[in-house]
């Protein structure tokens, strides 16, 4: 058997993709550049070899989403995996395996997988140590089923609560964001990608600051808050953990499609930020530049002006990269070498996850991957440290031996509201609820509607399966045990004005020592949903009656703890003046009624810190603690004339079940080259165990352009006993504080900086201001140095 360089391991990746595109034909070149829907390599309710061979002829770049398409089982789904990479393998001429992508931003979407809290629930434990950790969790269970692309973190920087996918995103700061999609990307990729999965940053660029909230809308932004804020999540990722592939927007910046400018995917994402890898189109982003933002006449058109900008793949199917693009390569309208350029990008990916070493996987094995009591530890673990404990008159945690306990709500017995919208299987209603006509319907714009995701049919056909999901009423009464009297009524629905069942929940309340109101949202797609991407809010209230219902059991004099357990951002006020103690969490996964339980109960004391601003009114929004200068009120007088400028609950914010105090701050710092370091002593001075998140921000006093008031620049999460106190170091890279001046360019500037700590942006306990020495200091956005904390006794 003749053995060609592009098999061969010894030789270097570079050697053996050259190897490989001197012998591929165009028509293999360009099969590379995009996937085929899973669905479309089935036949009736088999895998028909002979059939599929006809679609994947030439070989293909990726295959679209078999866990996330199917009802299938773990092993299953490895089966039929294996089934596909032995036809490309053995049936193709060269035999280049696949790429499987799948979703995964908090957890596998797929059947069995287990169901970590959504994104913005892990952004709120403020601890990259965890949210690592969780990543390596779902990268086992994809590398169980031979899948080596996550479509994964969510990187867009969230501004706007209106917008439906904030719940996806690491919140409103791009340090935050940074630091957590970092972690997120050393989980998924690990050192050697050969052993690791495809981490893919998305939505480049953006994306989460679209006109009016509005999914897909343009962005108006300018160039130095592009980098600055929403390009800096990417750039960490990129830097800090050699993030692999990036997926475009839907939306255009300033005019320019993030799926069709070669500003935004070349000279940024390349040249500045120094990404190398592979960029995937969002599904259908290259058709939309015909149909959406109008800016190509046709595919062939909207092909080539993709592929020129630098996007290599198109998913999730070859659509405009297929017979378009062919066409256009016929008749020169685009150079091969453009071809060759995203193909080599392709094909190095490949070669780097090992495919052609190990292009199978082991069915047998999944079991111990997906079972077993490690996962739901993390999943536990994880959601109960990501609620935030956002006030409390000593009504938590709950009294051991309490009596009567009323569990109230839409949100407290429905595992449904548990997930998020890319979770399985909140994420099949849009395929389970759509019919026939509503899949081939239009758009009044002409953009097919989001229904038209694909689906696996017959025994293919995915469903509402669940993973063992534990609501807040279950935990509860799992964690009180037999000696509390635990009685439940639903009072109303999540949405409609239904008030029917206001009197049981209000005399449930009257006959408890204390009552427990968890209410929230539906995370998904459908249109029964009232957060998710695509269902975006102008009111950002409570949906339905659930704020009422709040007020009649409040109104009993019965203690009422209240939990907001939505994907939306909320505004609260009303709900906050009526609870004795309020929480918030996002869609807390499997576990996340346990998780509840271990906070209400003082099993895990609370410390989670929020990672967006929570307004008071909706007419204040967009609202984040980091406004440039004189930004964040109003002139002359602050508020709006019918509202405080301040938010209902800061950035950072969060409680415990004890106290803290930070003293002892201390700044040294020189010049703009050198290093700096900050210390401080954090102490427990209440009388329980607890942890608290040290945050440290800085101020640029004077600078040549309008800089932010106070921004983030790092954090420590310190776990203390009573009594204990602890030295918190962070050294600080003079890079971190660089900024685009008036000539755009990159640099840190000498004179004045205010280095404050405190527990949340609004709560700060600890300042003083130095002064740096020495020249303008120029620097790239590609090479900033991440701010290290230190943990240690303190002295």
């Amino acid at each position: 058997m003749t053995t060609y360089a592009y098999s061969d391991p010894a030789r270097s990746v570079d050697e053996r993709v050259d190897d490989l595109m001197a012998r591929m034909t165009p028509d293999e070149k360009l099969a590379q550049l995009g996937a085929v829907e899973f669905p479309d390599l089935i036949s009736g309710d088999r895998f028909d070899e002979d059939a599929a061979l006809a679609v994947v002829r030439h070989g293909v770049g990726q295959v679209t989403r078999i866990g996330a398409t199917t009802g299938l089982h773990p092993a299953q789904s490895a089966e039929l995996l294996n089934q596909i990479q032995k036809l490309v393998v053995e049936r193709t001429r060269l035999g280049i395996p696949v790429i499987v992508h799948e979703e995964s931003l908090a957890g596998y979407c797929a059947r069995d997988a287990t169901v970590f809290p959504q994104a913005l629930g892990l952004a709120c434990t403020w601890d990259p140590a965890l949210v690592e950790e969780v990543a390596s969790a779902v990268r086992r269970q994809l590398l169980a089923v031979g899948v080596r692309q996550s479509l994964a973190p969510v990187l867009d920087v969230a501004r706007d609560p209106r917008w439906g996918r904030v719940e996806e995103t690491y919140g409103e700061d791009p340090v935050l964001a940074g630091t957590l999609g970092t972690a997120y990307v050393r989980g998924m990729q690990t050192a050697d990608l050969s052993e690791g999965v495809l981490a893919t940053g998305k939505h480049f660029l953006a994306h989460g600051l679209s006109e009016g909230g509005r999914n897909h809308a343009p962005v108006q932004l300018g160039p130095r808050e592009l980098r600055e804020v929403y390009a800096e999540p990417f750039a960490a990722a990129i830097r800090d953990a050699g993030l692999a592939s990036i997926m475009s927007s839907y939306s255009c910046i300033d005019g320019l499609p993030g799926s069709g400018s070669r500003q935004i995917l070349t000279e940024l994402l390349r040249d500045e930020l120094g990404f190398d890898g592979l960029v995937v189109a969002d599904y259908f982003a290259v058709d939309l530049l015909r149909t959406y933002h109008r800016v190509a006449a046709d595919r062939a058109e909207a092909a080539i002006r993709a592929l020129t900008a630098g996007l290599d793949l198109e998913l999730p199917a070859l659509d405009c990269f297929g017979e378009p693009l062919r066409g256009a390569v016929a008749t020169g309208k685009v150079a091969m070498e453009v071809v060759d350029t995203a193909v080599r990008r392709v094909l190095t990916a490949k070669v780097r996850l090992g495919l052609f070493e190990s292009p199978y996987v082991e069915p047998g094995l999944s079991a111990a991957v997906f079972e077993g009591p490690a996962n739901v530890e993390l999943a536990r673990r994880a959601a109960a440290r990501g609620i935030v404990l956002l006030a409390n008159d000593g009504t938590l945690p709950l009294r051991p031996g309490l009596g009567r306990l009323a569990v109230i709500g839409p949100a407290a017995d429905d595992q449904r509201l548990l997930q998020g919208d890319y979770h399985y299987p909140a994420h099949q209603e849009a395929l389970l609820e759509r019919s026939a006509e509503e899949s081939a319907k239009l758009d009044g714009d002409g953009s097919s509607a989001l229904i038209y995701l694909p689906s696996g049919k017959g025994a293919f056909q995915p469903g509402w399966y669940y993973t063992d999901h534990v609501t807040p009423l279950a935990g509860l009464k799992k964690a009180l045990g037999p000696g509390t009297s635990v009685t439940y009524e639903k009072g109303c629905e999540i949405s409609g004005d239904d008030r029917r069942g206001f009197g049981a929940a209000v005399a449930a309340a009257e006959a408890a020592d204390v009552a427990v109101v968890v209410v929230g949202g539906r995370s998904g797609l459908s249109k029964g949903s009232t957060v998710g991407e695509a269902r975006d809010a102008v009111e950002l209230r409570l949906t339905g009656v659930q704020e009422e219902l709040v007020t009649e059991v409040a109104a009993t004099g019965t203690p009422t703890v209240v939990v907001v357990m939505s994907g939306r951002v909320h505004t609260l006020a009303g709900v906050a003046e009526k609870a004795s103690a309020l929480l918030v969490s996002w869609p807390l996964g499997q576990e996340g009624g346990n998780a509840l339980a271990d906070v209400l109960t003082g099993r895990c004391p609370p410390a989670g810190k929020l990672a967006v601003s929570l307004p008071r009114a909706v007419g204040q929004v967009p609202l984040y603690y980091s406004h440039r200068s004189g930004g964040a009120r109003s002139m002359f007088y602050g508020g709006y004339t019918d509202c405080d400028h301040t938010p209902l609950f800061p950035f950072g914010h969060g409680l415990s079940y004890t106290t803290f105090e930070q003293s002892g701050l201390s700044v040294a710092a020189t010049d703009t080259l050198s290093p700096i370091t900050v210390s401080l002593t954090v102490k427990n001075t209440g009388e329980r165990e607890g942890e608290e998140v040290v945050q440290l921000y800085v101020s640029d006093l004077v600078a040549s352009v309008a800089r932010p008031e106070r921004q983030l620049v790092g954090f420590a999460r310190v776990a203390l006993r009573p009594g204990q106190a602890a030295a918190v170091r962070f050294s600080v890279h003079p890079s971190r504080l660089a900024f685009y001046d008036e000539k755009m360019e990159f640099v840190v500037e000498p004179g004045e900086f205010r280095f404050a700590t405190g527990s949340s942006a609004a709560d700060i306990q600890q300042e003083q201001v130095v002064k740096l020495s020495g020249g303008v200091a120029g620097y790239s956005q590609s090479s900033v140095v991440a701010v290290r904390a230190t943990v240690g006794p303190a002295r």
